[in-house]
């Protein structure tokens, strides 16, 4: 296959914190909106970011609860309303971003949910996970495009998972409307969204000077995000100890809060991706494709399972067929 998928030899790696990859870096000037940036990884990464200069915007459904977080980490960082799962909501913060006249040089497509125990779906009936973790960022990168287009140089950074190796997407039932719901099928395929959608997005921005990046953040127990896998998956699978605390093991890919958002600052600041795009990356690296027929569970091995990518998350047909399917979704598309 056809692919840019291959490792630079970055010289960073699974150890690799935030302080690490933004060490030398200047963000004086820049604009960075980060959703999700008001806990866990996508604090650490808003407050990297800060702290190299960048002014950052956190869009936020509870701005109050936002800015309360915010203000804990240092603050500095400026919060706005925006829900993923509402269009007109999207739209809105978008639309008064872009008439600010400022330029976007960074969109950290952060925030997500997992593993939803019960099928949910949003208002416009597109299944929950699928429509905060892939729908929703479609709409607002498109929404925000003369932005980036106005830096003259801006990066998309869409944060997957390993977990995409749970399912591709399944283009005949999306919204699981004709098979039965299962929670981590939905979570890996909305997380193979997240890679297709860069694959796709960076064939549409290179010219313009909009690259894209997505990645896998590792394992790491101390965010929100596996709300909704319960404390004993959590022990089960190893990623917390006997007394609930977070593990840290990155022999099997278990990961610190710096740690895991060291990849996210990667993939928005390093020069070394200067000219590439529409790759996936983890560990502070590109990562090389699977071999065919590789399988992913909560429960196996961390050790031994790599951090590759699946074929059909970097394959440009089904990019290509997403981004149509999504643009028909969301009823958006490019703004110049």
């Amino acid at each position: 296959m056809n692919t840019p998928q291959a490792p630079i030899g970055s010289g960073f790696g699974r150890a690799s914190t935030t302080i690490d990859i933004i060490k030398g870096v200047d963000l004086v000037g820049k604009v960075a909106i980060v959703t999700g940036g008001y806990s866990g990884l996508g604090l650490e990464t808003a407050c990297t970011l800060a702290s190299a200069g960048a002014r950052i915007i956190v869009p936020a459904r509870d701005v109050a609860r936002a800015r309360e977080a915010i203000a804990a980490a240092g603050g500095g960082m400026e919060v706005r309303p925006m829900d993923l799962t509402d269009p007109g909501s999207i739209d809105n913060f978008a639309r008064d971003f872009v008439e600010t006249g400022l330029p976007l040089h960074l969109l950290i497509n952060n925030a997500g949910v997992m593993a939803l125990p019960e099928l949910k779906r949003d208002a416009q009936g597109n299944e929950l996970q699928f429509a905060t973790n892939h729908l929703g960022h479609f709409r607002l990168t498109l929404r925000l495009w003369p932005a980036l287009k106005r830096a003259h140089g801006a990066r998309v950074v869409s944060v997957s998972s390993a977990g995409h190796r749970f399912s591709p997407v399944m283009f005949d039932d999306v919204n699981f409307e004709r098979r039965a719901y299962d929670p981590f099928k939905a979570y890996g395929q909305s997380k193979t969204a997240n890679i297709l959608f860069v694959v796709a997005l960076d064939r549409r921005g290179k010219d313009v000077g909009i690259r894209a990046f997505a990645l896998h953040p590792g394992g790491i127990a101390g965010t929100n995000l596996g709300t909704h896998v319960g404390l004993e998956m959590l022990k089960k699978t190893g990623f917390v100890d006997e007394n609930d605390r977070p593990v840290v093991d990155l022999s099997r890919d278990l990961k610190s809060v710096p740690q895991g958002a060291a990849t996210h600052v990667w993939c928005a600041v390093s020069p070394q991706l200067d000219g590439k795009g529409g790759v996936y990356c983890a560990d502070s690296d590109i990562t090389p494709v699977l071999p065919e027929g590789g399988s992913f569970a909560l429960t196996e091995d961390r050790a031994n399972r790599g951090t590759g990518v699946q074929a059909y998350a970097v394959d440009l047909k089904a990019a290509e067929e997403l981004w149509r399917r999504s643009e028909e979704i969301t009823n958006t598309s490019i703004q110049s």
